[in-house]
């Protein structure tokens, strides 16, 4: 049975030829190359999802709370109270984590016959939920700084007429953020198309110079603000993601979503975490501060590097960035040759991974130019 491949089954066209989404686990010294949170969940923080789950775990013989009102609730306070925009209970949804909350809304919204439009690079899952989902993908274009082609992007918008657009911000893996007044623009285009659907991805926002797009949702019952736990809140292993938007798309998502979607164990992790939302955004702090410093840094060495806005740093250029990828490895640090051509991706580490990272790009620096 082991030379049967994907292939030779019966799947769909379009997944045919296609390689799932994944990072290599390598064991190194150094790993960073999955813009995860690098520092453990405080010990407070621990104890009490404990006590949660332990509350939880007495009632798992029931159903959980199918439209997770608790959390959602907390999920809402927490966007008001960090952003200033008032959000309630009806405007979020929550699912397993962020990647779940696209699939609904392509579920939704997409699907076969329809199109969804990104502009790459950017986060490639958004293409592989679109074919997965059935809906056509258009690759949207950008400039050679990674900013998008506003003209082009409406151009594209006006020829194509994508029932969802989607805008990443910060932009994964450039790491640059995109101007409120780009996201209206493409709105607007979208909306004079046809109606669309567009889903502003703000997975790193909160490692941002800038402020959220949630008051953007004003007045555009079209626009979907989706956000996650699993970077600013260090819960990658939570997968918890959500939406904010008019109430009308959160009623939408719940005709495709799977019923009792969130577990009673998720959802009690996810409320601990939330009552400790001012330790674990100090740990953001921390982190913006140490994504500051690999950008000046890599600078300094001679590096090409790319605004970021992210917990991580997009540097370059290489004639080869998967050879640049592997003496950077075999110094003991592992970062991400994410398929842009010359560049190669860093997460943002504890001081000391930083440090052991700047000293492998130095050494290959000194390396290149003997």
């Amino acid at each position: 049975m082991s030379d049967v491949r994907i292939d030779d089954l019966p799947v769909r066209d379009e997944l045919r030829g296609k390689s799932p989404y994944g990072a290599p686990q390598l064991d190194v010294p150094v790993r960073l190359n999955t813009n995860e949170n690098p520092y453990p969940l405080p010990e407070p923080l621990v104890e009490r999802i404990t006590e949660r789950v332990r509350e939880a775990a007495r009632t798992l013989n029931r159903y959980p709370d199918r439209d997770a009102v608790e959390l959602r609730t907390r999920l809402a306070e927490y966007l008001t109270d960090t952003s200033g925009y008032q959000v309630g209970l009806a405007d979020v949804w929550a699912a397993n984590g962020s990647n779940e909350v696209i699939q609904q809304l392509l579920q939704t919204f997409g699907g076969p016959g329809r199109t969804a439009i990104g502009f790459e690079p950017s986060y490639s899952m958004h293409a592989l939920i679109s074919r997965g989902t059935g809906t056509g993908w258009i690759s949207g274009p950008r400039n050679e700084d990674f900013t998008i082609d506003l003209p082009a992007a409406e151009q594209a918008i006006a020829e194509h007429r994508p029932d969802v657009v989607f805008v990443t911000t910060p932009n994964n893996p450039t790491g640059n953020a995109v101007p409120p007044e780009t996201v209206l623009a493409l709105y607007e285009a979208a909306q004079a198309a046809k109606p669309s659907m567009v889903v502003v991805d703000e997975a790193y926002i909160e490692f941002s110079h800038g402020d959220s797009l949630l008051p953007l949702l004003d007045g555009r019952p079209n626009l979907v603000i989706s956000r996650t736990m699993s970077k600013a809140f260090g819960a990658a292993g939570l997968r918890l993601g959500y939406l904010a938007a008019h109430p009308a798309v959160v009623d939408a998502v719940q005709l495709v979503r799977l019923p009792y979607h969130l577990s009673a164990v998720t959802q009690a992790t996810a409320l601990a975490a939330l009552e400790h939302t001012g330790t674990l955004l100090g740990y953001v702090e921390q982190l913006k501060a140490e994504r500051d410093r690999l950008v000046t840094e890599l600078r300094e060495i001679g590096y090409e590097v790319t605004a970021s806005d992210a917990n991580f740093v997009q540097f370059g250029r290489f004639a080869d960035s998967h050879e640049a990828w592997r003496k950077i490895l075999d110094r003991g640090v592992l970062v991400r040759d994410n398929g842009v051509p010359g560049w190669l991706r860093v997460t943002a580490g504890t001081p000391e991974e930083n440090d052991a990272f700047l000293d492998a790009v130095r050494a290959l620096k000194k390396e290149q130019s003997q």
